[in-house]
């Protein structure tokens, strides 16, 4: 038993965690994303206004998805030929990506929760008030620090981790995250419930009134703005 355990153990350090493009690196790439560009919206009103207001799209830690699927949109769409293209394509490319993915989010979180976290209905050059020309040349150079800095440096640091510690923390993010997601979009979508005047149905729906208030979702989105109710 004991030869077994050692033997065991030898093979989990000679093994590589998230060698390649897979979906445990893709994973963890998504979560530094959502937490970069957290920080990044967060930085860049306090340099504005001076204040510090929270820019996650979560209720628990700060992350925010929409910087988290550009990410890893830029990697699963770029990444494997982006050498092959000129940097030029890239960035065009960066570009279309990263507009694509703030309009498409926004046009989701309208048809599924009527509310809306951005418009840039006044913006210079905006494309139906979603995103806008210079926002997406901004998501271009983003796309081109991505896959000529960002990632390959992320790729070689969490291929270099012991494979049992990245496997535990791969594990830990990924059940925290599911949850996260799940009880932010739970409760936003009872709060919409509320406001038409529907009575909880469900456990869940009792916990959401009573921890995940209007007051707390108040404080966790301060740029959501809910959509008027058609009578």
């Amino acid at each position: 038993m004991e030869l077994l355990r050692k033997a065991e153990t030898k093979e989990n350090e000679n093994k590589v965690f998230a060698k390649g493009y897979c979906f445990a690196k893709i994973f963890l790439f998504f979560v530094v994303g959502c937490v970069v560009g957290t920080y990044y919206e967060q930085l860049l009103e306090f340099f504005k206004f001076n204040v510090w207001v929270r820019r996650s799209g979560l209720i628990y830690g700060p992350f925010n998805p929409v910087y988290g699927l550009g990410a890893i949109s830029f990697v699963v769409l770029l990444g494997k030929n982006y050498k092959k293209r000129k940097w030029v394509a890239n960035y065009s490319l960066s570009c279309l990506i990263g507009g694509a993915i703030e309009y498409l989010l926004s046009l989701a979180q309208e048809y599924i929760f009527h509310s809306k976290s951005w418009s840039y209905g006044k913006a210079v050059l905006n494309i139906g008030g979603r995103t806008t020309v210079p926002f997406m040349l901004v998501w271009g150079i983003g796309g081109m620090l991505v896959m000529y800095v960002i990632y390959p440096i992320f790729s070689k640091i969490i291929e270099e981790i012991p494979y049992q510690p990245a496997k535990l923390l791969y594990i830990g993010l990924l059940i925290f995250m599911s949850f996260n997601i799940v009880i932010s979009g739970t409760a936003l979508l009872r709060q919409r419930e509320r406001l038409e005047g529907k009575a909880p149905d469900t456990f869940l729906d009792r916990v959401c009134d009573t921890v995940y208030d209007d007051q707390f979702l108040k404080k966790a989105y301060p740029n959501y703005k809910i959509l008027e109710i058609e009578e």
